[in-house]
């Protein structure tokens, strides 16, 4: 049977780390939390679950996942968030692959809850994940705030049953909050790199965005709340461009002022 390094990062997350840890101890044959130096009781309920528990000051979503990589004790490593939980179907597939690992990874289905009811549609659903793996066969890459496993061009992947339980918003204070800050980090990296935005995009993105997400994916299947989660997916993406055509304004403006 292979060993296999469950990793995570946080930063305050008490109200969701003690159940994800208790979600993947089965599977687990060590649990390292990568922490920003968090200033609620993440650290304490990390230590009283005995969980490897290291801090690095946070450089991005990216970044701290390659952090924590680079920790892992064992060739297979299982990625969480901290508000996802290992369901039980999940567990007994990652068992399964622990005793006989016959492919180079494996991706499975994320179930998102929301405001107490789980999200089957809006483009919510399967969300599919690829998180375990051998660990030389990929590092971590994409676009921050949303990171993506890059695996060897060779590798080879299969889909496991069960689903990867995530507990996403509480309120819808904190959907808007998140989308607020994950489309002030997506502006940032897309004007890192350079990319710009015309009115066509920054006009008609949300609107493809919502019809995509609501006819398209099914979102008016999740009642209300697919009604909302589209509504707020479309305006995460007016945000990012509208944010990034900011920080070129501001940018030109420094320049002749300089």
């Amino acid at each position: 049977m292979i060993k296999l390094s469950v990793l995570i990062i946080t930063y305050n997350e008490e109200q969701n780390i003690g159940a994800c840890i208790e979600s993947a101890k089965e599977v687990a044959d060590e649990i390292v939390v990568l922490d920003s130096f968090s200033t609620d009781k993440t650290e304490a309920i990390c230590k009283a679950h005995e969980v490897r528990f290291v801090q690095h000051a946070f450089d991005g979503y990216v970044e701290q996942k390659n952090n924590v990589l680079k920790e892992a004790k064992y060739d297979w490593v299982l990625s969480l968030d901290a508000d996802e939980r290992v369901d039980e179907r999940l567990n007994k597939s990652i068992l399964e692959v622990k005793e006989n690992p016959k492919f180079d990874a494996y991706k499975f289905n994320r179930l998102s809850y929301y405001n107490g009811r789980w999200i089957k549609h809006s483009g919510w659903y399967p969300d599919i994940k690829t998180r375990l793996w051998k660990k030389e066969l990929g590092q971590w890459g994409g676009r921050n705030p949303h990171d993506e496993l890059i695996l060897t061009s060779d590798s080879k992947v299969k889909h496991l049953k069960g689903d990867l339980l995530h507990y996403s918003f509480y309120s819808l204070e904190d959907h808007l909050a998140q989308t607020n800050k994950f489309s002030t980090i997506a502006a940032q990296t897309l004007f890192e790199e350079g990319k710009k935005v015309n009115s066509l995009k920054l006009y008609c993105s949300p609107y493809i965005k919502f019809c995509r997400d609501y006819i398209k994916n099914m979102g008016f299947l999740d009642s209300w709340e697919g009604l909302t989660i589209c509504r707020i997916n479309a305006l995460g993406t007016y945000l990012k461009y509208a944010k990034l055509k900011e920080l070129y304004r501001k940018d030109k403006l420094r320049k002749l002022n300089k």
